[in-house]
C-alpha cells in the first residue's frame, strides 16, 4: 500500500466517522422529538398549555396538541427520511425550533413554573438551550 492509499484510505475513515456521528445525533433528536410530540399530547399536556404564549390566538391546548402532531411527525422523519431530504427537514425543524422559542421567552417571563423549571434561574438556563436544538438540526443533517 503506498502512502497515497493510506492517506485516501485514512480520509475516508474519518468521514465515515463524521457520518455515523451525524446519524446518530440525528436520530437521538428525532427520538427527543417524538417523545417530546408524545408528551404533549399525554402526560405533561397540562405543563405545556403553561408555556403558550398570551399572544398565540388560539387555545393554549389546540396549540399544545398541534405543536405536538408537528413534533411527533418531524422526530419521525429524521429518523426515516431518505438522505436526498435531510438537509431541507433540518432547515424545517430548525424552523421550528425557532418557532417555538417564543413560548420558553413566555414561560420566563410571566414566571410559570413547569418541567422543574421553578426558577428564574432555571427558566433563564433553558433559553440558552433552544440555539442548540437549531444547530443540532442543521447539523445532524447536512450532507
Amino acid at each position: 500500500m503506498t502512502r497515497m492509499t493510506v492517506l485516501h484510505h485514512s480520509n475516508d475513515t474519518a468521514g465515515d466517522h463524521d457520518s455515523l456521528a451525524r446519524g446518530a445525533a440525528r436520530v437521538a433528536l428525532g427520538t427527543m422529538l417524538i417523545v417530546a410530540g408524545t408528551s404533549h399530547l399525554t402526560w405533561a399536556r397540562k405543563e405545556f398549555q403553561a408555556q403558550v404564549p398570551d399572544l398565540v390566538p388560539l387555545d393554549p391546548d389546540t396549540t399544545v396538541v398541534a405543536s405536538g402532531g408537528v413534533e411527533i411527525s418531524l422526530g419521525a422523519a429524521l429518523v426515516a427520511v431518505p438522505r436526498r431530504h435531510r438537509r431541507a427537514l433540518g432547515r424545517l425543524a430548525a424552523l421550528f425550533f425557532i418557532a417555538v422559542f417564543p413560548g420558553n421567552i413566555s414561560q420566563f417571563v410571566h414566571r410559570r413554573d413547569g418541567f422543574g423549571l421553578n426558577s428564574d434561574a432555571t427558566r433563564f438556563a433553558r433559553l440558552f438551550f433552544q440555539p442548540v436544538l437549531v444547530w443540532a438540526a442543521l447539523a445532524s443533517t447536512r450532507t
